[in-house]
């Protein structure tokens, strides 16, 4: 998961947090077959091309993989980085502001999805990587009852931040974050940690692709490939949390 970044986005208000989330369904096959992450080279990086489609997308969050382009213009790369970036959900880091922030947030689920991508698809972003072919696939994969977002509100009703990923069986895949107001991604980050934890099923793994110095700060660690590999079977097995099914 990407570092967060601010924006401009906003919304007139909240939509109705209690519309019902939709039930994954399973989309047509890739015809792309990816190369074993151990493949990977010292880049982390495992192939290159393939397409967006929900099918590809399911497969390579399955095997190990995550797409994201080489440069703001180079070719979609699918990555395995090694060591891997977890967040384990019982190291998460809360401050005593954080903490506060929390109490008084205004928290739902998929609720502004596409605007949540939105805001983290901020072209003034450094590094941007989102581009408007992946906005569109993540789309779509959120219509499917893949792709999940967490919102934080501003008391005027505003979209102050939030983050996005993928959910599949006991894997939550985080793609990006963003926030325009104070904390809000690091609020919309505990609620997620929440929601994974409500079962109390151990095996649920929160990927952040890479140990940035920010989410090690909130608790997230360096996990070599081959362990990363191993946990990630396990979660698959796991009916997907409460909160997305």
């Amino acid at each position: 998961m990407r570092p967060p970044t601010s924006s401009g986005i906003c919304t007139s208000s909240p939509p109705d947090p209690s519309l019902p989330i939709r039930v994954p369904v399973e989309p047509p096959s890739s015809r792309w077959l990816f190369p074993s992450p151990s493949a990977a080279g010292a880049d982390g990086i495992v192939a290159l091309g393939a397409d967006l489609r929900p099918g590809t997308l399911l497969a390579a969050y399955r095997s190990g993989l995550f797409p994201m382009p080489v440069g703001r213009r180079g070719p979609m790369a699918w990555w395995s980085p090694d060591p891997r970036g977890i967040l384990p959900l019982d190291a998460l880091r809360v401050s005593r502001s954080l903490r506060a922030s929390v109490r008084r947030a205004d928290v739902t689920v998929d609720a502004a999805f596409d605007d949540v991508v939105r805001g983290c698809s901020d072209p003034r972003r450094p590094h941007g990587w989102i581009t408007p072919a992946m906005r569109q696939a993540y789309s779509t994969m959120h219509h499917l009852g893949w792709a999940h977002s967490v919102e934080v509100w501003t008391p005027e009703g505003r979209l102050g931040g939030g983050l996005y990923g993928v959910a599949i069986g006991g894997l939550f895949a985080g793609e990006s974050m963003f926030s325009i107001q104070r904390d809000a991604s690091k609020v919309a980050l505990v609620h997620l940690v929440s929601l994974l934890r409500a079962d109390g099923e151990p095996a649920r793994l929160l990927d952040v692709q890479w140990a940035t110095p920010h989410l090690v700060s909130l608790g997230a660690r360096p996990l070599p490939r081959e362990e990363y590999l191993s946990r990630l079977g396990r979660a698959l097995s796991l009916p997907l949390p409460a909160a997305f099914a």
